[in-house]
């Protein structure tokens, strides 16, 4: 596979079949969008197996020089292979998911398809500009999707998902254009290594923080996303809450901790503390939410929080845990959303009170939402514990206080989660509509059984994950440990102090 550009034509599939889509029927579309998602979807398996474990850091590079001095330059590490791979898993499912569409299905499928080559784009850029323009043309057909086939308020919903992250991405935009400036190049991993100046790097990551939090999202800037959860049909739910999400994420691992290590270090304290807010603050709205789409949009705010207390805490547990989280939550969240629009479909409500007794009358779909829920717990041999066990681990590391109050958060989970399951599926029979739903048909068993399989193979075996981001979570807790802690190693007047891996041997 050397020198072939098999990145490249990953984005090029899903864009030709989006041309397709336009112009064909709604029932030719359809095929044509399910073909070129399972196409990337086998492309993905051969990305994962040509990749070489401990091998280069960038693999699969390629870099064509365009116009003044933007470059079409594309790579992975193992961190990019992951998000890819989560990417072009989740799309063919979301293309079966998307049957009830009946208006302009074309454009929603093309709709879909530009998606899945923005998304990829985003994780395999390495040139700065680049990456600007696949992360921020994301936000179009997503706007689409929401705003042309979503629910009655869709239309508050998708200005309101696109005003909030185009805001923070202008500022990001202008730190990039003075980034390239004083490094004198748009690379990424070269800029991953500069070392811009101390005093500098506080403005600089600050920017990237107004768009990084935004797209997470972060409490206070997460209002943006139960509106969008509950507007989305549910493909769009699944993709959002599966990979759109986790862009922040990345965004941090990519661009904040690296080439602002001393400044992450600086800000850990807010990042403690807006965490901590948020695990607690949207597990108890989570709690009292009657509507099955807007609680498992507050749960996703609430597992983000996670991502993003193990991100800062500056060591292997945390970094590590940090991206099963992510890779967990793309799909236990994005199977639960799949799992309201199973049972949406056939009442059209997501009021949990319209529902109950469920597992009387679909015992199957009953089995793999309590899969689903027992995952978004965090249960041992499921994708959701060895994220949050790691990342929990790595934050004690820092802070026992952010520890606790992070590790609240799996009890409010269990707690929301088991009460949506037992409103759901347990219980009497109070609705003869809903009594009377059949089971899950072939093609709902098609999207959830390969989730049902990645979930339970995470959680048996996370070294399969673990494996190919091995070193380049090393490389970047190496660059990180240049950083120099902001106060001591106490939370003192409220504010948690770093301790970076080189300042906390020690304590191991």
């Amino acid at each position: 596979m050397a020198g072939f550009p098999i990145l490249s034509l990953m984005l090029a599939v899903p864009l030709v079949a989006a041309f397709i889509c336009l112009v064909v029927d709604a029932k030719t579309a359809r095929t044509v969008a399910l073909a070129a998602t399972l196409a990337d979807l086998a492309l993905g398996v051969v990305l994962w197996c040509q990749f070489d474990i401990g091998g280069a850091q960038w693999q699969f590079q390629e870099s064509k020089p365009l116009f003044a001095g933007f470059s079409w330059k594309l790579g992975i590490d193992g961190i990019a292979l992951l998000l890819i791979e989560l990417s072009v898993f989740l799309m063919p499912i979301c293309i079966l998911a998307s049957q009830s569409i009946e208006k302009r299905v074309g454009e929603y499928m093309a709709a879909f398809l530009i998606m899945e080559a923005l998304m990829i784009g985003v994780f395999a850029a390495q040139d700065l500009f680049l990456f600007y323009i696949f992360f921020e043309a994301g936000l179009i057909p997503m706007y689409l999707i929401i705003g042309v086939w979503g629910g009655v308020d869709r239309i508050y919903a998708s200005y309101k998902f696109f005003l909030y992250t185009l805001l923070g991405s202008v500022l990001m935009l202008i730190a990039m254009i003075w980034m390239a400036n004083d490094a004198g190049t748009t690379d990424i991993p070269t800029l991953m290594a500069y070392d811009f100046p101390v005093d500098a790097q506080k403005w600089l990551w600050l920017a990237f923080f107004a768009s990084f939090a935004v797209k997470m999202p972060m409490w206070p800037v997460h209002t943006w996303l139960p509106d969008a959860h509950v507007q989305a049909p549910t493909a769009g739910s699944v993709i959002l809450a599966g990979v759109l999400l986790k862009m922040g994420g990345y965004g941090f691992i990519r661009f904040s901790l690296p080439m602002f290590p001393q400044a992450s270090a600086d800000f850990a304290w807010l990042i403690y503390w807006l965490s901590m807010i948020a695990v607690v603050v949207t597990s108890l709205i989570a709690l009292v939410q009657h509507d099955m789409k807007k609680l498992i949009a507050y749960s996703s705010v609430a597992h983000m929080a996670i991502v993003t207390v193990g991100l800062f805490a500056f060591n292997t547990q945390g970094l590590e845990g940090t991206m099963l989280v992510m890779l967990s939550h793309g799909l236990v969240a994005g199977a639960l959303f799949l799992c309201v629009g199973v049972i949406y479909d056939r009442l059209h409500t997501r009021e949990i009170d319209r529902y109950g007794g469920l597992s009387i009358n679909m015992p199957k779909y009953a089995l793999f939402f309590m899969l689903f829920t027992m995952a978004s717990v965090g249960l041992p041999a499921t994708s959701g514990f060895v994220g949050e066990f790691l990342s929990l681990a790595g934050i004690y590391q820092q802070s026992s206080l952010v520890a606790f109050v992070a590790g609240t958060g799996v009890i409010l989970g269990a707690g929301y989660m088991l009460y949506l399951y037992r409103r759901i599926c347990f219980g009497d029979q109070k609705n003869a509509d809903a009594a009377a739903m059949p089971d899950l048909n072939l093609r709902e068993w098609a999207m959830l059984a390969p989730i049902a399989a990645a979930v339970l193979w995470m959680g048996v075996y996370p070294e399969s994950f673990l494996a190919p981001m091995r070193a380049d979570i090393q490389a970047l807790e190496a660059r990180l440990a240049s950083a120099k802690p902001a106060g001591d190693a106490q939370l003192t007047a409220g504010q948690p102090a770093m301790k970076t891996e080189a300042h906390s041997e020690g304590a191991h």
